[in-house]
């Protein structure tokens, strides 16, 4: 998962409100919910000794939020009386929580997240295609693209001399119109940076599609006959079928990470060797056991690097005034500092990852330390 959209966050010094908030819309009752369940936060942040401008800033924003049909949940993360970031979740949160700590507690927000896959979906015929991108960060892109041929696009059986004649221009419209729909896709593709394409729709004009496709891509072109462009047509296999090759292409990259680590031989393996690598620069992808009743710390100094099990290790990188937080947030702090990403596992995904954390490296030498050796 990368954790650039995360940056904001921690370009200001804080300390910090970090609300997760249901904020379900599928009842007749659900506003007056929603300001019952807001005003039992806004509380417990005044309990906590958060400022008035900042709870301020989020009642603003979570009062007059964008309300979306069914059940969801709102993230929203605020200092110094501005709301930095606010998230959309997919489901309500496992609980309501607010939090006002010296940095974001956004690990909810990641494991409820997830792995975020760029993909893109192209729903053609042979007149032209409807296509949906959606970027690692989630933001949509649509584009309805018209063929350039709209003559004889359909084969005809008229005999005599001319059948021949009709039944290739036929076949070159088709040519023409997928080569747009190509060209489309993988513009779109490229915009993204995507992971996988779904090219469903009519038999004919999918196999034309993906044989146009340039060779980067082909080995991530899906393709399906589910879905048609026709009026009122059922698009639930297709929706299915989308949602189902994102999951695994969401798997294959949590699979890969954990099959990179375990080539490490426990280099990396538990909370000392992870931070001693995170001080040093060395992760490229944390791997953590999502437990929402994690309550461990850790210290951390101002720099994303200057994160310790214990304040001694701080004084000696001359750190003046540590401070103590919650581990998972100075984790994610010290990943977003450094450019690394995370993968967030299931207990049933590592039952025997030591500390329930773990790092794939970028490098590692004679110093490294692992499990028993830190």
């Amino acid at each position: 998962m990368q954790l650039s959209f995360l940056r904001p966050l921690y370009d200001r010094p804080g300390p910090w409100c970090s609300v997760y908030l249901d904020a379900s819309a599928d009842t007749h009752d659900a506003h007056p919910a929603l300001d019952l369940r807001w005003r039992a936060l806004q509380g417990q942040l005044v309990d906590q000794g958060a400022d008035e401008p900042t709870v301020a800033a989020l009642d603003r924003v979570i009062r007059g939020h964008d309300p979306i049909a069914g059940d969801y949940g709102l993230a929203a993360f605020a200092t110094a009386g501005r709301v930095v970031l606010t998230e959309y979740l997919s489901a309500p949160p496992l609980r309501d929580l607010a939090s006002y700590a010296p940095l974001p507690h956004v690990m909810p927000l990641l494991a409820q997240r997830g792995e975020q896959v760029a993909w893109v979906r192209v729903l053609a015929d042979r007149t032209g295609a409807d296509a949906m991108a959606v970027s690692a960060g989630g933001v949509p892109r649509r584009a309805h693209i018209v063929g350039r041929e709209d003559f004889q696009l359909r084969r005809v059986q008229p005999g005599g001399w001319s059948q021949s004649r009709y039944q290739r221009a036929a076949m070159e419209a088709w040519h023409h119109n997928a080569g747009d729909v190509t060209a489309a896709t993988v513009e779109l593709a490229e915009k993204v940076g995507a992971d996988v394409v779904v090219v469903a729709g009519d038999v004919r004009a999918t196999g034309m599609i993906a044989a146009q496709m340039p060779e980067r891509w082909q080995d991530l072109v899906v393709r399906t006959d589910a879905g048609s462009r026709a009026g009122g047509a059922d698009q639930t296999r297709l929706d299915d079928l989308t949602v189902q090759t994102i999951a695994e292409v969401a798997d294959q990259r949590i699979t890969a990470a954990l099959d990179r680590f375990g080539m490490q031989e426990d280099i990396g393996a538990g909370l000392d060797a992870v931070v001693t690598a995170l001080q040093r620069g060395q992760v490229e992808t944390m791997l953590i056991v999502d437990d929402p009743s994690a309550n461990g710390e850790l210290w951390i100094g101002p720099e994303a690097t200057e994160i310790a099990v214990d304040p001694g290790q701080l004084a000696a990188m001359s750190v003046a005034d540590p401070q103590r937080v919650r581990a998972d947030a100075a984790l994610v702090r010290a990943l977003v500092g450094t450019d690394c990403e995370l993968a967030v596992l299931g207990p049933d995904e590592a039952p025997d990852l030591v500390d329930g954390v773990g790092a794939v490296l970028r490098y590692a030498d004679a110093s490294t330390p692992g499990r028993g050796n830190g």
